[in-house]
């Protein structure tokens, strides 16, 4: 897909809103965006390459298997790509500014660990890896023919930190991360808390879901201290709800 159209279409969910949820949270900096994502974001030639590559594969494999029922690349770009990169701007802030590789590789020692549940065809755990290169992210998808998808994309990318448990979160044997994100999964009223439950002590949990869901997730999850939900642009419904884990 061309690369220029796909930096278009994302452009309203990089940019920073005129006013919103953002204001309120500063309460709670660690859920929140930092003064370094004051600018509006603008993804590199790399990332936008690595987006491009990634349709094209995904909609490769769609075809033999069922990843997603998008089938048109721009509502891919929006539906997919936009709200994993909505999630990741506000979770990894300081990356707005494009830091040299020199600058990742001096932060690589404390790079943070995000456990994404439920992975599927890669949302949003792959866009924020390329968002956020740093991180050491680990994918979790129960699916042997997704999490074999999984691998393909991040041999294909040539991303590196990337662990795919190819089973049940709850049989997840690795240590509690600071980040876990959670989007579209079924049965969400049993998943939540096995998310919440891999969250680090002070780390955080990101979900993307409905409003309709919100009041569930906050009953769920009582050791949580949640901001303010974000409303994800070009969406009636959807929003990114960042808890906190008090200890």
């Amino acid at each position: 897909m061309n690369t220029a159209r796909i930096a278009e279409l994302l452009q309203p969910f990089l940019a920073v809103p005129n006013s919103g949820p953002l204001e309120d949270c500063h309460s709670e900096p660690s859920s929140c965006h930092s003064e370094q994502s004051e600018e509006s974001a603008v993804l590199d030639r790399t990332q936008l390459e690595d987006i491009s590559t990634y349709i094209d594969l995904l909609l490769r494999w769609n075809a033999r298997i069922n990843l997603t029922a998008i089938r048109n690349e721009e509502e891919i770009v929006t539906r997919h790509f936009g709200e994993s990169l909505f999630a990741a701007r506000h979770l990894f802030p300081r990356v707005a500014r494009a830091p040299s590789p020199t600058s990742v590789s001096k932060t690589k020692v404390h790079a943070p660990r995000l456990i994404d549940i439920g992975s599927g065809a890669g949302f949003p755990g792959l866009p924020i890896k390329i968002w956020a290169p740093e991180i050491d992210l680990t994918l979790i998808e129960s699916n042997q023919k997704k999490a074999t998808f999984l691998r393909e994309i991040a041999r294909k990318l040539t991303l590196t930190d990337i662990n795919v448990f190819s089973g049940r979160a709850e049989n997840f044997p690795n240590p509690p991360a600071e980040v876990v994100t959670l989007r579209a999964v079924e049965r969400f009223e049993s998943a939540l808390p096995i998310a919440a439950s891999l969250v680090a002590p002070q780390g955080r949990l990101a979900l993307l879901i409905s409003k309709a869901q919100l009041a569930q997730a906050h009953d769920l999850t009582p050791g949580f201290k949640w901001s303010p939900p974000l409303p994800i642009p070009m969406s009636a419904s959807r929003i990114l709800a960042i808890g906190v884990r008090k200890k």
